[in-house]
């Protein structure tokens, strides 16, 4: 088979990168949503956070059959589902009135938001000819939606109520997934064949030495990236209220700077990964996060935004590369379960990663320990990094334009 028709990879590509945006978006807000829902329902945050628990658990569980799913049936189809069942439960989210109905909600938003990323992002490696660009211009969306989860979320709180915040991004997502079923149905989107670019088959032992590294790396990344989303929104409403102000708008607006700094950076991740070796640049991005997780436990003011753009800045860079190892050392028929089987490891992490910022927040009020313990993780997982293969990027073979 030939490569997909330029403007279906350019529609696939868009719907991709949409795809990635929303998912980001319905598992970041709640976090913000929380906030009010201290006061609406009378709980603590650690309480409220722990609601979102199960649906984390499941993005990462459903990752793998999601996966599966997309290399047997049909990816297209299965973001059509995606789209429509997000925004159907955060619809869902937006219309109960106790934690019990909000936590079955939530769990329905995790397990739909399990279906991007073994989907999408195996669709652009399938399209892209600079592969690395490719993913750093859907990473980009992705960090947009953690950046715009806050300020979407804290703009419907203070202007209408926490139901808006769920209600209204739900309504776009449904209304996305019913254009991409319009697009199925005039054929402007189809099922991609062969790889755009082609790369010579690896060795097997470098194969399973890769996947050894990356089972434990993507893991302590995972960690880190969920701890962080976790509690960030707490850290500045406990350390920088005198320069968010009152409301969910200020804190919104905080978050958003630090995910919107940080995302534009895997454009510089992208390229490196497309011109560079990918071991030390993921390598690098462990060992630069020790010293900032350090720093960030104790850090105020100016200084504590400055170092969580910088940590989300580094989770960005690595993001290309990551993806990139994975894809070359995968043969295409399974990449959408490896791709599956990578979430799983990201977002079950994301279970344990926000209960141990619930635990130390509930044991301190604060989240100082966090960051000690995630600068150790961090650095235990350079020293695996170290074990990947030191070859340089491969040098594609681009398949012939249709």
């Amino acid at each position: 088979m030939i490569a997909m028709k330029a403007p279906s990879a350019r529609l696939t590509l868009a719907f991709s990168c949409l795809g990635h945006a929303y998912m980001h978006l319905f598992t970041a807000f709640y976090f913000v949503i929380a906030l009010s829902l201290e006061t609406e329902w009378n709980l603590p945050n650690h309480e409220l956070v722990k609601l979102w628990a199960v649906g984390s658990l499941l993005v990462g569980l459903a990752a793998l059959p999601a996966g599966w799913l997309g290399d047997r049936w049909s990816a297209s189809g299965m973001m059509a589902v995606f789209f429509v069942g997000l925004g159907l439960a955060s619809i869902v989210c937006g219309l109960v009135s106790s934690p019990t109905a909000l936590l079955l909600g939530l769990a329905a938003v995790g397990l739909f938001s399990a279906i991007y990323h073994p989907i999408g992002i195996a669709w652009v490696v399938k399209t892209a000819r600079a592969r690395g660009m490719a993913l750093a211009v859907n990473g980009i969306f992705g960090s947009l939606g953690i950046a715009s989860a806050g300020l979407v979320a804290g703009v419907l709180i203070d202007a209408i109520s926490w139901r808006a915040a769920f209600i209204v991004p739900g309504a776009v997502c449904l209304a996305t997934g019913l254009a991409l079923i319009v697009c199925l149905r005039l054929g402007w989107v189809r099922e991609a064949g062969d790889d755009a670019t082609k790369e010579a088959a690896p060795r097997r032992n470098d194969m399973v030495r890769v996947y050894a590294v990356l089972l434990l790396t993507m893991m302590v990344m995972g960690l880190m990236f969920h701890a962080t989303q976790a509690s960030l929104p707490k850290i500045f409403d406990l350390r920088l209220r005198d320069l968010a102000g009152e409301g969910a708008f200020g804190i919104g607006m905080l978050v958003a700077v630090v995910y919107t700094a940080g995302g534009f950076m895997q454009l510089v991740g992208g390229w490196l990964a497309d011109r560079f070796p990918l071991k030390p640049i993921y390598l690098g991005a462990f060992l630069f996060q020790v010293p900032v997780m350090v720093l960030l436990a104790s850090a105020a003011s100016g200084p504590l935004v400055t170092l969580a753009v910088l940590t989300v800045v580094l989770s960005a860079v690595a993001l290309p590369a990551e993806n990139l190892l994975l894809a070359r050392y995968t043969p295409q028929r399974h990449r959408g379960l490896a791709f599956g089987v990578k979430f799983v490891l990201a977002f079950v992490i994301a279970n344990p990663a926000i209960l141990l910022a619930s635990w130390v927040e509930r044991r301190s009020g604060e989240f100082t320990e966090l960051y000690f313990i995630l600068a150790a993780i961090a650095a235990a997982a350079a020293i695996i990094a170290f074990f990947l293969p030191n070859s340089r990027t491969a040098a594609p073979v681009t398949a012939p334009a249709e």
